[in-house]
């Protein structure tokens, strides 16, 4: 009988080619944020799911045999998002941990990239990646860590930047620093990787680093692309350009978000060529990065099915907030705390009163908001209240609030999530959005000053 697997992240680069080139050998579960309205290839089973319920990806891992995580957390799912991609990767992270470890799942599979040796001086973004792998494996169900250097292969998005760099400039001025040693490989490479990881004990609890047979510089790859591309260019070198100034630049000129940019020029700055300590545990014939480019210059990705629109409310809110937990208090303590301080920190403003069901915070006898606490959802490591009424919710029957601990207790997580706001929009923004986050800032400094 054939394994099945969970993909989450099924609509991307990687994704997309794991559903074309394994579909015969796996029964794969492809997640997706939509429903699907028309799928051609009934050999994939597509699930709509919200990554950011419990409830939603515990059913979406039911029954399944392994997981593959390729989520990245840089688009904003509601209206307004309030925090750090950084902060929602690792409330994502969590989150599948725990779903994978309630269906007794045998392994989790997570391609990153490749991390610098100095974890200390690397940016938000390569740091996020760490984090996000240590989530993933702080459970019961055994991760295989996979680290690449950049994948080359047809709908890339990093190739994609390179591609569109040697189409529209003539002469390309590049920071010193991109001359610094990277290992790109094929798509195929990473797949023959995957392939070998999956179900196999001697990957459990392993990182696995790889990159391709040949070693070059940002700007060598430049320079291949453009041979390959029959376009002359001109590419050298200056010692004063910021890594900002390069990101807008990159941006600008290849049509791509800044968001997306900016996990590839960070990664620019430093050598990311793999180790080989755990080169024994694979077999893969790489790829000549020659053939690499030209494949994914001139092929197309594999097509997706069509997804109905998303027929969600329109001004939603998602707040993620991550608070440093110096005194590693769980989440269940923080919750209860928080009303606490709250009454002394605002009193005579805010009167919040919770009776061990119901959270409310009322002002002059009003009550703005109403919170219910989910007993039976709930655990030590995470309390889980509905937002079910006050006169500054327009939904009662949307959205909740959650408090978890991440990490060991190193952090708390405070999340509001489809929150739907009575006030105006605008409104909304500009009070009661930044009141929620000034309290937050200062419950955080409550909590890293308790003795």
């Amino acid at each position: 009988m054939r394994q099945k697997i969970v993909l989450a992240g099924a609509t991307g680069f990687i994704g997309r080619w794991i559903i074309e080139v394994f579909q015969n050998d796996f029964q794969i579960i492809a997640l997706s944020r939509k429903k699907v309205k028309n799928n051609p290839n009934q050999n994939i089973l597509w699930k709509e799911v919200d990554l950011y319920s419990m409830s939603s990806t515990e059913l979406a891992l039911e029954g399944a045999d392994i997981a593959i995580y390729l989520v990245h957390s840089m688009l904003p799912s509601t209206r307004l998002n309030q925090g750090k991609f950084e902060d929602t990767d690792l409330l994502l992270a969590d989150n599948f941990s725990r779903a994978a470890q309630k269906n007794n799942l045998k392994q989790i599979i997570y391609i990153g990239g490749i991390l610098p040796k100095d974890k200390h001086k690397i940016s938000n973004h390569l740091l996020s990646r760490y984090e996000v792998e240590k989530t993933l494996g702080s459970r019961e169900t055994p991760l295989t860590a996979i680290r690449a250097g950049i994948i080359i292969g047809p709908g890339g998005s990093s190739f994609k930047i390179v591609k569109n760099l040697v189409k529209n400039l003539p002469v390309m001025a590049c920071p010193q620093w991109t001359k610094s040693k990277n290992q790109p490989i094929d798509v195929f490479d990473i797949l023959s990787l995957l392939k070998q990881c999956m179900g196999n004990p001697k990957t459990y609890s392993k990182n696995i680093e790889i990159g391709g047979d040949q070693v070059m510089s940002y700007m060598d790859l430049l320079r291949m692309t453009s041979k390959q591309m029959n376009k002359k260019r001109w590419i050298f070198s200056i010692p004063f350009f910021t890594v900002g100034l390069f990101k807008w630049w990159v941006s600008i000129f290849t049509g791509t978000n800044i968001d997306f940019v900016s996990p590839l020029v960070e990664s620019l700055k430093h050598t990311m060529t793999p180790n080989s300590d755990c080169s024994q545990l694979y077999n893969v014939q790489f790829t000549p990065i020659e053939k690499s480019i030209k494949r994914a210059l001139n092929e197309k990705p594999p097509s997706l099915p069509s997804f109905y629109y998303s027929n969600t409310e329109k001004n939603t809110v998602r707040s993620v907030q991550r608070i440093l937990n110096p005194k590693k208090q769980n989440a269940q303590w923080v919750a209860k705390y928080y009303p606490v301080w709250l009454s002394k920190k605002f009193a005579g403003i805010i009167n919040p009163v919770f009776d061990g069901s119901f959270l409310r915070f009322n002002l002059l006898g009003i009550n703005l908001l109403e919170l219910k606490l989910i007993e039976d959802r709930s655990t030590p490591n995470r309390q889980l209240f509905y937002i079910t009424g006050g006169v500054l919710t327009k939904r009662k029957d949307l959205g909740w609030l959650e408090f978890r601990s991440i990490l060991k207790n190193e952090y708390i997580i405070t999340a509001i999530h489809e929150y739907v706001p009575k006030l105006p929009w605008m409104i909304y923004r500009l009070t009661q959005a930044k009141m929620h986050l000034y309290v937050m800032k200062r419950f955080e400094k409550e909590l890293k000053s308790l003795k």
